[in-house]
């Protein structure tokens, strides 16, 4: 697989089809890597590789992944909105969508807040979003999922850069999607899709308030994933909704 290298962080990514670039995360956490495509509930570099360019890539310091660079603490959604920006920029691509799972969910915001005018539209599948009742679920789960093995590949990183890591992941702004603010997503008048989901990590309050915040947003029906036959109506949805945002120069092409 290629990489692309900016400064110190080298990131390894895939592509796939052709047509409007569409920049695809795999859900996983802070694990979030190009090998949880076939596990995903949709894999979308299989389902939309006849529809749009596919584009993948291992996040940052993702165990089992080959990106890698320094733990962001002081400004960790950005440092991944860098990254994914980056990697555009090297592809020579300006204008592009964005499909989030899981944690891919807050990098969908903190796209849409840094890159506006790239941008064309999101899909936010099965967000990861703060639950009141359960505050620190993502914390617990970079804690037991991630760090012990990132350190073990990684002994010039101290503990305690990584607990300074988790706060201001999510307990720096400890509501909703984490990355960007409730009043930023008010204002965002982005083409949004929200597929919902509801597990400790993914509260379905999260979809419903992105969904009923941004002025441009749809949502699915919940739960989506079964039967078959709604899956794939779900999967059709999201085809059809990217390709309505398709700049009509570029649709005529």
């Amino acid at each position: 697989m290629p990489h692309f290298q900016k400064g110190d962080v080298r990131i390894r990514y895939e592509e796939t089809g052709s047509g409007f670039p569409l920049l695809v995360t795999p859900g996983g956490g802070l694990n979030s890597r190009i090998s949880n495509w076939p596990t995903a509930v949709i894999n979308a570099m299989e389902a939309f590789r006849n529809d749009f360019r596919c584009i993948t890539m291992d996040q940052r310091n993702a165990n089992d992944g080959d990106s890698t660079g320094p733990v962001p603490v002081d400004n960790p959604w950005d440092a991944f909105a860098d990254d994914q920006l980056g990697l555009m920029d090297h592809l020579g691509i300006r204008e592009f969508f964005y499909m989030g799972y899981c944690i891919g969910g807050c990098f969908a915001g903190k796209l849409l807040q840094r890159a506006p005018d790239r941008v064309l539209a999101a899909v936010f599948c099965q967000t990861v979003g703060h639950r009141p009742e359960n505050p620190t679920v993502m914390y617990r789960h970079s804690k037991d999922g991630w760090e012990p093995d990132f350190l073990k590949r990684r002994p010039d990183v101290s503990t305690e850069t990584t607990e300074k890591y988790f706060h201001n992941l999510y307990a720096a702004q400890p509501d909703f999607l984490y990355s960007v603010s409730r009043d930023f997503i008010r204002t965002c008048r982005t083409p949004m899709l929200v597929l919902p989901d509801d597990v400790p990590g993914h509260p379905l309050q999260t979809s419903i308030d992105v969904a009923s915040l941004a002025p441009n947003a749809e949502i699915t029906v919940y739960p989506w994933k079964e039967p078959e036959e709604l899956k794939q109506r779900t999967i059709d949805r999201v085809r059809r909704f990217l390709k309505a945002q398709i700049p009509m120069r570029d649709a005529a092409q």
